[in-house]
């Protein structure tokens, strides 16, 4: 039985995915945040460990109790959070607090497994999204770790090569989860809207797909399931590849990087 740690387990990709791998015969640990989700994924009998990946000891802590559970064969960084707004308007607070999770907490975590994975051979599996490839308005703080995770990754699967380590990436578009309802509260603390020379924009669209519940369902969106099926490939795949597109979007937007021009890419953010 192998095992795989996935972070972010409390709902959504990780939850789906922890189920998914259990169910392929893994063994997983699943990691959340909070001391509630973390009792319900025990009760469904995953191991279970806790894990802020914003605080560099409770990652510290979160390594090392899951290598003393025996052998790891893979890492899916699942984990990440959202503070919605216009550039303009995010903090430098904002920024910092959002990439210490996004981005310095899943390195940090990587790292810490990086030599077990040496010494028996293991992969990394980094969730981006289709905001690692393009920005669009209103996302600027999680199209910025997105596209930090995605160039380190990058970097990383090159430089593992030489090594019995792969490294993966996965990119969904729109997948129905909480990540939006999740958001408000990081909206509420850092994005001053009403100070804002934006703000009866944010009234007239931001506001309204954050508090109120969407007339219909977006018709590229997918289920959890869809990811967690590409999540399977990458770990089970012989020769996995180095990213994995998920929704309609994430292929059209590949695409549209290859081949169009800064202008054109602008024009479809903003229609988007």
């Amino acid at each position: 039985m192998k095992t795989v740690l996935i972070t972010g387990c409390s709902s959504g990709i990780g939850l789906d995915a922890a189920r998914h791998m259990r169910g392929r015969g893994w063994r997983v640990i699943a990691t959340c945040r909070k001391p509630e989700d973390i009792e319900a994924r025990r009760a469904e009998g995953f191991d279970t460990l806790p894990l802020e990946l914003g605080c560099e000891d409770s990652v510290a802590r979160c390594a090392e109790a899951a290598l003393a559970l025996g052998r790891i064969d893979a890492l899916v960084n699942n984990a990440a959070f959202a503070i919605p707004g216009a550039a303009e308007d995010l903090p430098r607070g904002a920024l910092r607090a959002i990439f210490e999770a996004n981005l310095f907490g899943t390195h940090d975590l990587t790292r810490r497994l990086l030599p077990h994975f040496r010494a028996h051979g293991g992969r990394v599996v980094n969730i981006s999204s289709v905001l690692g490839l393009v920005g669009i308005p209103w996302r600027g703080a999680y199209v910025a770790t997105k596209f930090a995770l995605e160039g380190l990754t990058d970097v990383l699967r090159v430089e593992m090569a030489d090594t019995g380590v792969k490294v993966i990436l996965i990119e969904p578009g729109p997948i129905g989860t909480k990540i939006r309802l999740n958001s408000i509260p990081h909206f509420e603390r850092w994005i001053d809207w009403q100070s804002s020379p934006r703000a009866e924009q944010y009234r007239r669209t931001l506001l309204k797909r954050l508090y109120e519940p969407a007339a219909k369902k977006d018709r590229f969106e997918l289920p959890p399931a869809a990811v967690s099926a590409r999540i399977a490939q990458a770990l089970e795949s012989p020769r996995p590849r180095p990213r994995y597109y998920v929704t309609t979007p994430t292929h059209v937007s590949g695409i549209g990087r290859r081949l169009l021009s800064t202008r054109a890419l602008d024009w479809f953010a903003r229609r988007s």
